[in-house]
């Protein structure tokens, strides 16, 4: 199935498309920061470049679009056009995030990850509900979190 705009037009749209500074990043900062936590951005020596880094508690959190991050929720769809490129950038998009946490938690720290379905679509949760177990796990000893969908 061919695309219904041309090369260029799809080129500037995909362009526009923020990796960082996301709507959904900057509700979840702010609101963190309300709450008292202090964090670095986007800290370009750890692997993958978090988007919270909290020092002080030896955590990071990453706040995963669904697309680019292959989420298997119903926000994510394969594109129909150009499939054999979407595969293999999703592909390495996804393994990437898997080495990066690993590296991560080998190392120490502490990895939570808050998907775009968690506060978009049919299964959104509330934000007070997010932002409430997401600082509660920050200031606890638990190694891994993720919050996604309600099913």
């Amino acid at each position: 199935m061919s695309d219904i705009v041309s090369t260029e037009k799809r080129s500037q749209m995909m362009a526009g498309i923020k990796g960082k500074d996301t709507q959904p990043e900057i509700l979840i900062r702010h609101a963190l920061h309300r709450q008292g936590f202090r964090f670095r951005l986007h800290a370009k020596d750890l692997p993958g470049k978090p988007d919270l880094v909290f020092r002080k508690y030896n955590a990071v959190l990453f706040i995963h679009g669904c697309f680019w991050h292959q989420h298997d929720c119903s926000l994510f769809k394969w594109p129909s056009s150009n499939v054999e490129f979407w595969q293999t950038k999703l592909g390495k998009n996804k393994t990437t995030d898997q080495n990066n946490i690993k590296k991560l938690l080998d190392s120490g720290w502490r990895v939570g990850v808050i998907w775009e379905c968690a506060m978009r679509g049919k299964g959104r949760h509330k934000v007070d509900t997010i932002l409430d177990r997401c600082s509660k796990w920050i200031v606890s000893d638990r190694k891994k979190f993720e919050i996604r969908a309600q099913l």
